[in-house]
């Protein structure tokens, strides 16, 4: 396990290797330590801007040497968002080291939780909170594939799919309550009362009388939640959502 630390170390150093590298136009860092939320679990983010967008796959390519050779990193992956590249590191501590590239045209705030520490910024476009009505339809659709899942005895696809019920519930419910709905960072600030509704939807064991049992909890607990933001398209799901959860076999 990472020390505090050595976390603050590895940041610097990377800020101060951002600082000699022509090529970057500005680097921020961002996340929990930008909006001084760290803690000890804390991972590393940071972004940084390229003065040629043409340099770009140059840039991820020797960075992402630098953090294999000189920081025996395990492995790497990519998170395209818009024009930005999240490349994610694994340290052998299990320190997670976040990396976001792109062009200076684009290198700007995309939430509070950034902190310029060179160079320069664009204006902040904050990106917009997930729209309710996607995450309800999500919502009833994994509630049609746990229906399905359930009769044709696929029960590890079945918990799945009722896990992504009640997921999309509490992705409601976080907006209701002006938290984040992203990855499911809000929910253990929701009220207890709302948790507790939807506690009851874990899947215990993997049978058949048990995946109903948690099929109705979160199909319920997704309903309520509908009907706190849209009272009209509850009505309009209740008695489709309700059948599905009362002849899943």
């Amino acid at each position: 396990m990472f020390t505090p630390e050595e976390r603050a170390r590895l940041r610097f150093d990377l800020l101060e290797h951002a600082a000699c590298d022509c090529r970057i136009s500005g680097a921020a860092i961002t996340g929990s330590a930008a909006a001084e939320r760290e803690d000890q679990w804390s991972d590393i983010d940071l972004a940084f801007g390229v003065a040629d967008a043409a340099e770009l796959p140059n840039v991820l390519s020797d960075w992402t040497a630098r953090m294999y050779d000189r920081h025996s990193a395990l492995h790497h992956f990519d998170v395209q968002a818009g024009a930005w590249t999240y490349r994610v590191f694994l340290l052998p501590s299990t320190l997670q080291v976040d990396l976001a590239f792109v062009s200076a045209t684009e290198f700007r705030a995309l939430a509070p939780s950034f902190r310029l520490i060179s160079g320069k910024a664009n204006e902040p476009r904050h990106s917009p909170p997930p729209q309710p009505s996607e995450i309800i339809g999500l919502g009833w659709l994994y509630a049609l594939h746990a229906r399905s899942c359930i009769a044709r005895q696929k029960l590890w696809q079945a918990e799945y799919m009722i896990s992504g019920i009640r997921d999309h519930a509490l992705a409601l419910a976080c907006i209701r309550h002006g938290l984040s709905a992203a990855h499911g960072r809000g929910i253990d600030q929701l009220p207890d009362g709302v948790r507790a509704q939807l506690e009851s939807s874990l899947v215990r064991q993997l049978d058949t009388t048990e995946l109903v049992r948690a099929f109705r909890v979160a199909t319920n607990g997704l309903l309520s939640e509908i009907r706190s933001v849209h009272a009209e398209l509850a009505g309009r799901l209740q008695a489709t959502l309700t059948e599905l959860t009362e002849s899943p076999c």
